[in-house]
């Protein structure tokens, strides 16, 4: 009876080990939990808010330096914010190849070069880190779709028919506008700069979100709308700047990779994905849509089963695992490196004068653009 037992203990076992098809089940993997705490999370959202209010300080700073000049009590202590130039990628763009093509640094908007420079130093080595970890426009969307999710218990995908196609939008955009750039002459680059549209296209750009016209407001509101239902809908599909360092993050060292061994096949990972890869599927992440944000790494339950690493061939320790202070340390380095160089060595802040500034920031929407 114990033999009879034993066998039919057995059939029973080999019976709920196959499928109906005759193929061998696959054998659930046990879960060797992660001995150390991520906490890679908690130094993104820390290098987040301390962008985002370097960010609010630089707006404050420069529209109190531009009301100055509005009304005419513009004090020699009040100095331009030359940081606020980030936020014209155009420019840094332009002065970018103009720095390439003569070997001359910009006079006009520098620190728009400086930081462009930066960004994409970032993203080309450390991933698309700019986006996720520096990005005010990324964390504002993050929270947005957070919301969302709170508020309708899900976000929504659009189909994969309609995904692709608008996903191209923004590399289009991009594409577009480093063709622009490229066909500029550096000669007609620096008349361009030096021209009045070109000296205060900052405080266009600050005249603009000032003084929104009714259908800039209502796009506003609908990216706004769509950003709370859609995980990153600008990011996704408009940025043209994180398309054009993702096309940089393509040739970075560093990669997400996954341990097939140590992987359970929960994929926690790819649902957490802002960018909706299939971290799961893949052994090796090396699209342009990942932002190095570490999510997927910070929710992964398995020892060694997920990690930011350099490829095999560098021999590094740790088979090339690169922890997320590391990444920090990079991308604060690099940001702070450039800046300082480019503060200390004197070519941060541009070479237009104050009675310049005096004469056109306060007629700055009637300046036009030199094709005009």
């Amino acid at each position: 009876m114990a033999t009879l037992s034993h066998m039919t203990e057995s059939s029973e076992q080999a019976a709920r080990a196959h499928l109906p098809d005759g193929n061998a089940a696959p054998t659930r993997k046990k879960l060797v939990r992660r001995a150390v705490r991520d906490r890679s999370q908690i130094l993104r959202r820390g290098f987040q808010i301390a962008f985002l209010l370097l960010n609010v300080w630089l707006g404050a700073a420069f529209y109190f330096w531009v009301r100055g000049f509005e009304t005419g009590s513009h004090l020699r202590t009040m100095i331009r914010p030359a940081g606020v130039e980030g936020w014209l990628p155009i420019a840094g763009l332009m002065n970018f190849k103009y720095w390439l093509a003569t070997g001359h640094l910009p006079a006009t908007h520098p620190a728009a070069m400086f930081l462009f420079v930066a960004f994409l130093a970032i993203a080309f080595l450390l991933r698309k880190a700019f986006c996720s970890w520096l990005c005010p426009v990324v964390t504002l969307s993050e929270y947005l779709w957070r919301a969302g999710r709170q508020i309708f218990r899900r976000n929504f995908q659009l189909p994969r028919w309609l995904d692709l196609p608008l996903r191209s939008l923004k590399y289009l955009l991009s594409g577009f506008f480093v063709w622009a750039v490229a066909n500029m002459s550096s000669g007609a680059i620096e008349e361009f700069m030096r021209s009045p549209y070109g000296a205060i296209a900052d405080v266009r750009m600050l005249n603009f979100f000032r003084s929104l016209g009714e259908t800039a407001a209502i796009i506003l509101a609908v990216l706004v709308l769509l950003s709370v239902l859609v995980q990153n809908f600008w990011c996704r599909y408009l940025c043209p700047y994180g398309a054009l360092l993702g096309i940089a993050s393509i040739f970075s060292p560093l990669r997400i990779r996954r341990s097939a061994d140590a992987c359970i096949d929960c994929a926690k990972c790819a649902k957490v994905c802002p960018s909706a890869l299939p971290v799961d599927k893949l052994v090796t992440i090396k699209s342009a849509e990942c932002t190095g944000c570490l999510e997927c790494v910070a929710v992964c339950p398995a020892e060694g089963a997920l990690q930011l690493s350099l490829p095999q061939w560098t021999r590094t320790p740790n088979d090339g695992r690169v922890p997320a202070w590391a990444m920090a340390t990079g991308i604060a380095v690099l940001f702070l490196g450039i800046i300082g160089y480019a503060k200390s060595a004197g070519y941060w802040n541009g070479d237009v004068p104050d009675y310049v500034y005096r004469q056109l920031v306060p007629q700055a929407n009637e300046v036009v653009h030199p094709t005009e």
